[in-house]
């Protein structure tokens, strides 16, 4: 499993002409780094007297944070497996028409399902977007670069992810099921690089 490689080891095999792991692997990888460096400014303002007042809050984001890590970090895997399935698919026999009809079947199920996957990832990660907002404004300030860090690195994991959504969109017949993802995936980017940017604007009042 790529998750349990060492980071120089996940390096070496993303830099080599294997295509796994790839991009969405990177962007739910990059949606592990933003919920646990959001966690990371959580917990930093937990048992802080100066930040008492939202101790509870705190706590309970750290949480969330750890079990999105987790989450996420699985992911990382699931992306690759996705794009085994999709190479799988196309493997499959086409002598005769019945083999044809199978693999075509196949082959846009398991696209499905490669679109699925970074779409979670996608919506997963968007969804602690206000999370970050939080820790950021909220938490211990001498670590609000760090949340800011989360933040950006929570938009690489959304838009990567949604890269990942779109390229196997264009091989899918369904033309429902296309254009539900494509308009869900232009909601997502849209508001995604408007809550980083309002994130950078506030630091720039700090600074």
């Amino acid at each position: 499993m790529l998750t349990e490689l060492t980071i120089k080891e996940f390096i070496n095999k993303v830099l080599s002409n294997d295509p796994v792991p790839g991009g969405g692997s990177v962007s739910a990888l990059n949606g592990a780094l933003a919920t646990s460096l959001a966690a990371m400014v959580a917990n930093l303002t937990i048992g802080r007297k100066k930040y008492a007042e939202v101790n509870e809050i705190m706590e309970d984001l750290s949480v969330r944070f750890e079990q999105l890590t987790h989450q996420l970090t699985t992911d990382v895997d699931r992306d690759s497996e996705a794009y085994d399935r999709v190479f799988s698919a196309f493997k499959l026999p086409k002598e005769t028409d019945e083999e044809k009809a199978i693999r075509s079947e196949t082959i846009q199920t398991e696209t499905k399902y490669a679109a699925q996957v970074p779409m979670e990832v996608a919506r997963t990660v968007h969804s602690i977007l206000p999370m970050i907002d939080v820790v950021a404004r909220k938490g211990n300030s001498n670590a609000v670069t760090d949340a800011c860090v989360s933040m950006m690195c929570a938009r690489t994991a959304i838009l990567g992810a949604l890269l990942n959504v779109r390229i196997n969109l264009t091989s899918i017949k369904d033309e429902k099921f296309v254009k539900e993802m494509s308009e869900e995936a232009d909601m997502i980017a849209q508001t995604t690089i408007a809550e980083e940017q309002k994130i950078l604007d506030y630091v720039k009042t700090i600074f």
